[in-house]
């Protein structure tokens, strides 16, 4: 395992330490702007009645899994842990950028905010209710439990103009400088890329792979040839402004069952990623060693799962007087 014992085991060691009572690995030390059952004095219930929420949802609609994590990386990676992705305001919210459709999600976070208004009105912001119900969600469909440490406010803009999420496309050195630009390192890329392992995405972010790779007229050459074949049959070329764009899933093995398994790293190593930047894993060192490490082991994946979920939700968190507690998560109190 080489380099990879080294920066996995620690992290492993850290979560065996302790666990809590939804059966998490226990988390590094939080910031101190955010806390473990922030509500606890003011609504004690609220993790409850997220969960409660959830689970309803979820026993219906397997897929709500994969767009809650969708949405909570969408709105860390833009502004920051600030819920501005669920904003309506203004002439071009973020949640209508380009990079953005086919986002989802949004119907549930309003349910919860309901609830929660009727029990502890202004109490729990949208930010935490997001994060909340992404872990939940994540935990139903196999993903690891882990603390969701929270006090976050809600952000009080939202504009599309920020938006400058890469295209599924890009080498792993742009994907690399990209992560760390948000404070997350390799280990955190090859691990939150391994969310792929359920959801599903647009032929139009695929279709370069298919059938004109770089430009070149060809198909991108590190893609399996009979898996890309049934993908092409699935997504044909796009020939007209307007044509229909299917949905594939990222990960068939998954399928519409959204199981959170390890199967996307195995599909990685046969050449068999559906994005180009799960692929590109690949040719990193240190991406196509860990990609290694969790096609081997679910348990690694699953434990530096959970540790890189809880560093994505710290990022560039709002507390104190820099936000708000949202009445309606879509609009801003003003």
């Amino acid at each position: 395992m080489g380099k990879l014992m080294y920066v996995v085991f620690p992290i492993l060691i850290v979560f065996a330490v302790l666990s809590f009572d939804y059966g998490m690995a226990a988390a590094p030390t939080p910031q101190p702007k955010l806390r473990w059952h922030y509500y606890n004095q003011t609504c004690h219930l609220a993790e409850v009645y997220v969960r409660h929420q959830v689970k309803l949802l979820w026993d219906n609609d397997k897929s709500i899994t994969a767009k809650l994590l969708r949405l909570v990386y969408t709105d860390c990676f833009i502004t920051g842990c600030d819920a501005s992705i669920l904003l309506d305001e203004g002439p071009n919210p973020e949640k209508k950028a380009p990079q953005n459709r086919g986002l989802g999600g949004f119907a549930l976070i309003d349910n919860i905010k309901t609830v929660l208004e009727s029990r502890c009105p202004g109490i729990v912001s949208c930010a935490d209710i997001l994060h909340l119900a992404a872990r939940d969600a994540a935990k139903m469909a196999g993903a690891p439990g882990y603390p969701v440490f929270t006090g976050r406010k809600d952000g009080m803009k939202s504009d599309a103009a920020s938006v400058d999420l890469p295209s599924p496309s890009i080498s792993w050195q742009e994907s690399l400088a990209y992560f760390k630009s948000r404070g997350l390192d390799v280990l955190d890329m090859t691990t939150l890329l391994g969310a792929h392992t359920l959801g599903q995405t647009h032929c139009s972010f695929i279709l370069d792979r298919l059938y004109n790779f770089n430009g070149t007229g060809n198909s991108d050459p590190s893609l399996d040839a009979t898996f890309r074949d049934k993908l092409r049959g699935l997504c044909p070329p796009k020939t007209k402004k307007g044509q229909h764009d299917p949905l594939v899933f990222l990960n068939p093995e998954s399928g519409s069952n959204y199981i959170f398994r390890e199967s996307y790293y195995k599909r990685i190593l046969r050449n068999e990623a559906v994005l180009g930047i799960d692929q590109q894993l690949l040719y990193g060192d240190d991406t196509k060693e860990i990609t290694d490490e969790f096609a081997a082991g679910f348990e690694d994946f699953r434990r530096e799962f959970a540790h890189s979920m809880f560093k994505m939700g710290n990022i560039k968190v709002l507390t104190g007087n820099q936000g708000e507690i949202r009445r309606n998560c879509r609009f801003t109190n003003k």
